[in-house]
Formats: C-alpha cells, sequence, structure tokens
C-alpha cells in the first residue's frame, strides 16, 4: 500500500506575504493539507484490512474519504505550486496562446476564471479538457464535486474558507486579487505542455 506523505512548500512560509500571511501558510499547509494527506493513508487502511477479512460494511464511507483526501492532496500540491515570490505575471508562450485561441484574450479567460473562483464551494480550475482538447475552467465544489473526468489540471486556486479568512475575512474578491499578484505560470505551463504532449 502507498504512504502518502505531505511535500514540502516549494518556498518559505513567508515567501507569498503581504497575499498570504505566513501564519496562514503555517496552518494551511501544515494543518489541513496533513489532514487530507493523513486521511487519505487511514481510507486506504480501512480498505486493506476490509479486503483482507472479507468485511466490507466499511468499504463505501472509505472509498468516499480516497476520493475526498485523495483529491484534496492533489489539488493542494497543485496550488502550491501555482504559485511563487517571484509571480505575478500574465502566461507566455504556449500557454498564453492556446488562452487567446480557447478564450478570446487573457482578460476574458481570466474575468471567467474570477467567476468561478467567486461562485465556487471550494476550487477554481483552469484544465486542459482531454476530450475536447481545449483550456476550460472549472467550478469545484469540495474537493470533487464538479470535477471533469480526464480533464488535466493545469492551474489551481483554492477558496475554501481557511484559504484566506484569516487575512481577509468575508472579502473573497479581495484575496481572489492577491492570488494573480503571486501566481506562478512556470509550473502550469509544464503541466499545460505535457497534456498537450499526450493528448494532441
Amino acid at each position: 500500500m502507498t504512504d502518502y506523505e505531505l511535500p514540502p512548500l516549494p518556498y518559505d512560509y513567508d515567501a507569498l506575504e503581504p497575499s498570504i500571511s505566513e501564519q496562514v501558510l503555517n496552518w494551511h499547509h501544515d494543518t489541513h493539507h496533513q489532514g487530507y494527506v493523513n486521511g487519505w493513508n487511514a481510507a486506504e487502511e480501512t480498505l486493506e484490512e476490509a479486503r483482507e477479512e472479507g468485511d466490507f460494511s466499511g468499504s463505501p464511507g472509505a472509498i468516499r474519504n480516497v476520493t475526498h483526501n485523495g483529491s484534496g492532496h492533489v489539488l493542494h500540491t497543485l496550488f502550491w505550486e501555482s504559485m511563487g515570490p517571484n509571480g505575478g505575471d500574465e502566461p507566455s508562450g504556449a500557454l498564453a496562446a492556446r488562452i487567446q485561441e480557447d478564450f478570446g484574450s487573457y482578460e476574458a479567460w481570466k474575468g471567467e476564471f474570477e467567476a468561478a473562483a467567486s461562485a465556487a464551494g471550494g476550487w477554481a480550475l483552469l484544465v486542459y479538457d482531454t476530450h475536447s482538447n481545449q483550456l476550460r475552467n472549472l467550478v469545484v465544489d469540495k474537493h470533487d464535486q464538479g470535477a471533469l473526468w480526464g480533464a488535466q489540471p493545469v492551474l489551481a486556486l483554492d477558496v475554501w474558507e481557511h484559504s484566506y479568512y484569516y487575512d481577509y475575512g468575508p472579502a473573497r474578491g479581495d484575496f481572489i486579487d492577491a492570488f494573480f499578484d503571486v501566481v506562478d505560470w512556470e509550473t502550469p505551463a509544464d503541466r499545460y505542455e505535457e497534456a498537450v504532449a499526450r493528448f494532441e
């Protein structure tokens, strides 16, 4: 059985200030993200024990916990990698060209993404849709409601309240604005190019 582990932040805890405080990154990464890793491992242990004992009465709940906690772990990892202390620029290269092609302009993509983030009960995602071979924005509630099967995540923004309430109170829009001050397109661009290489 795989033992999932919390990856370290790719920058210091205070590296995203003032957009995201050191305190929030500590809580968010070390407590919330760690909780999803722990939950995924615990659910896998429950499933393994059920298979060994032949008692599957607890399996449906454990399967749901794999989905919830596993998605939480994956999305948080994407979220950390979508930001950086040298961020704040617009995308460039192949990803910028594809955003222009699929959304009409960077401004149109950003406006739609911000609307998704304002409405989501969990996450706003930019994904590469492998069915239509195009970029899409998704509104994802919790960690797994609203996901598009087969889509490859490119950029992730966590809008659960634990992401911003300490810094911004109920002003989610201010947090979304602050995200764009630290968004780092290098890793998302790599994810996009990997998806295109696999599916086009």
